[in-house]
């Protein structure tokens, strides 16, 4: 993977360039993709003020990729290496990331943060960071990467119940995985799980059409609709609680098959 180090590609908030700065060490970690500009545009804001000291070690330390490799191949080698770096590394950025979260964060960040991380670090959880990084910053983005997250949790959950869902769009796959869950309402009979449901169903189903509507997966004409931080404050924390019921149902299918 390659990044570039353009100034307007660089992610406008603070939280967004920390995990761009992260996810720069996962792919040095996995396929030795680096970009040295980037890096030292990147190490240098955050080397300035009170994120120095949150940075990893392995970053204040290290001034080129070179450095960067020597330190992250005495992790592990051999099987399971790869896996074992990228621990080292989501270790090593949680303190930055958690107090930039907490400058814009809610209660219940970490918390959802934990559970997506403990599911799928690589997929679930990056696409909730990014939703947070452009909570408050980038409304239209924060509520296409809201879409985004509920996408790839339920797709997460059909590979691994080895279900198909090919090019389905987001109700659909809510569906899918809904009924592998046991969270259809037809699957139940009292009426408050129903109405439950149903509303969870809703949810998901308006999140999508949010989406489309303001969100930044298409474009607009002369009077576009333009959403505010609230809006997509409401759309990521209604994804974040959706995804985290999804996760913590999908494991406790897992441990009672178990």
């Amino acid at each position: 993977m390659t990044w570039n180090s353009e100034p307007e590609d660089m992610p406008d908030s603070t939280l967004e360039r920390a995990i761009m700065l992260q996810n720069m060490m996962i792919s040095l970690a996995e396929n030795g993709g680096f970009d040295q500009a980037a890096y030292h545009q990147l190490r240098a804001e955050f080397m300035d003020g009170e994120t120095r000291d949150l940075l990893p070690s392995f970053i204040r330390t290290s001034r080129d990729q070179g450095q960067l490799w020597g330190h992250l191949k005495q992790i592990a080698t051999g099987t399971g290496a790869w896996a074992a770096r990228r621990k080292h590394i989501y270790d090593g950025f949680q303190p930055l990331l958690e107090h930039l979260e907490g400058c814009n964060g809610a209660p219940a960040d970490t918390t959802i943060s934990e559970i997506l991380s403990s599911f799928d670090p690589d997929g679930v959880h990056r696409a909730w960071e990014k939703a947070l990084a452009r909570r408050y910053e980038d409304p239209d983005g924060a509520i296409t990467a809201a879409r985004t997250l509920l996408e790839t949790v339920c797709k997460c959950i059909l590979d691994e119940a080895e279900d198909t869902y090919g090019d389905d769009d987001l109700p659909k796959l809510y569906n899918k995985t809904a009924k592998i869950l046991n969270l259809s309402p037809s699957q139940h009979t009292e009426q408050p799980f129903k109405a439950i449901l149903g509303g969870c169903h809703t949810v998901v189903q308006n999140l999508g059409t949010l989406r489309n509507k303001i969100g930044d997966a298409h474009g607009q004409g002369r009077k576009p609709v333009r959403s505010a931080p609230r809006h997509a404050a409401l759309a990521v924390n209604l994804a974040g609680a959706m995804a985290t019921f999804l996760v913590e149902c999908w494991q406790g299918a897992e441990d009672r098959r178990d």
